[in-house]
C-alpha cells in the first residue's frame, strides 16, 4: 500500500535514529527527541525522562558499543511508528549480541519538524544477558564493564531501575497470549473473551477499537511469530492474510487478565 506523506515524514524521523547511532553522533541522536521525551528501553525497566536522562541513556548503552538496526517490516498508524527488526549489538570487548525486538516510536510535530515523544523498545532483558554470557569471556568482560557504567551515569538508582525489566509478565504472559490469538486465529470467541479483562481494548489497526466479534472474525487463520514479553506487555509478529503487522497484548497489573490488544498493520 503506498505511504502517504504523513507517513513517509514519520518513518524518515525514525529512520534517522538509527544513522545518528551508526554514526556515534550523540547530539544529533538526542535531538530527535522532545524536551520532555520518555526512553523506555527495555519496556518494563524505569523509563527515562527528559533530554539530561536520555543524554545518560545514550552514554550508557549507545556510545561504548557499535549497533546495527536489521528491519525486516515498518507500520505506521496515527502518530506512532513500529518497526518489527533485530537489533545487533558489538561491545567494546567484542562480545556480539542479536536481539529480536520491536521498536514503537510516538511522535509529535514541532515547528513542522517530526520529533520522538516516547520510545518503546520491547525486548528480553533476561534472554540478551544469557546470550551476551555465552560468548564467553568477551561476555563476561562486556557484562563487568556495563555495571560500573551504569552506575557511573545514572546512579545506584538507576541500576536497580534497569533491573526492574527482569520482572513481568514473562513465559506466563507469552503463553497467555499465543492462547488469546491462536483463540482468534479458530474464531473461538468465548475462548478470547475469557482470556479478557471485563473492558478490554481491542484495536485492529491500532488506533481503531472494534469488537470482540470483529475481531475474531477478522483474525480468523492467523499466524504468528516472535514473541516477546516486556514489562506488563507481550508482542507479537503477526499475518493476517495479505497483511502483516506487530501485535502489543497489555496485561492487568496483577494477573494474567488481558487488557488491551493493539495490532498496527499494513497490507503487503
Amino acid at each position: 500500500m503506498p505511504l502517504d506523506s504523513t507517513a513517509k515524514d514519520l518513518i524518515a524521523a525514525v529512520q534517522a535514529s538509527p544513522r545518528a547511532v551508526a554514526a556515534h553522533d550523540k547530539a544529533a541522536w538526542v535531538d530527535l527527541f522532545t524536551a520532555d521525551a520518555t526512553v523506555n528501553d527495555p519496556v518494563g525497566s524505569r523509563p527515562h525522562i527528559g533530554r539530561a536522562a536520555i543524554e545518560r541513556f545514550y552514554d550508557t548503552f549507545i556510545g561504548p558499543n557499535t549497533i546495527a538496526f536489521r528491519v525486516d517490516h515498518d507500520f505506521v498508524g496515527l502518530s506512532t511508528v513500529v518497526r518489527d527488526l533485530l537489533i545487533r549489538t558489538t561491545m567494546s570487548t567484542g562480545a556480539t549480541v542479536a536481539v529480536p525486538m520491536h521498536l514503537r516510536y510516538d511522535l509529535v510535530e514541532e515547528d513542522g519538524v517530526w520529533k520522538i515523544t516516547r520510545l518503546a523498545a520491547h525486548w528480553e532483558l533476561a534472554a540478551m544477558i544469557v546470550q551476551l554470557l555465552r560468548t564467553g569471556l568477551p561476555g563476561l568482560g562486556a557484562a563487568l564493564k556495563l555495571g560500573p557504567q551504569l552506575i557511573a551515569n545514572q546512579g545506584f538508582d538507576g541500576m536497580l531501575g534497569m533491573m526492574q525489566a527482569m520482572r513481568g509478565i514473562g513465559r506466563s504472559g507469552k503463553h497467555a497470549a499465543a492462547q488469546v490469538l491462536s483463540a482468534a486465529a479458530a474464531t473461538d470467541i468465548s475462548r478470547v473473551r475469557r482470556l479478557l479483562s471485563e473492558r478490554a481494548i481491542i484495536e485492529l489497526p491500532a488506533g481503531t477499537r472494534i469488537s470482540l466479534e470483529e475481531f475474531t472474525n477478522r483474525a480468523r487463520n492467523m499466524q504468528w511469530d516472535k514473541l516477546i514479553a516486556a514489562g506488563r506487555t507481550v508482542s507479537a509478529s503477526v499475518r493476517l492474510e495479505s497483511a502483516q503487522g506487530v501485535a502489543f497484548i497489555d496485561f492487568a497489573p496483577d494477573s494474567r487478565r488481558i487488557t488491551a490488544i493493539r495490532i498496527f498493520i499494513h497490507s503487503i
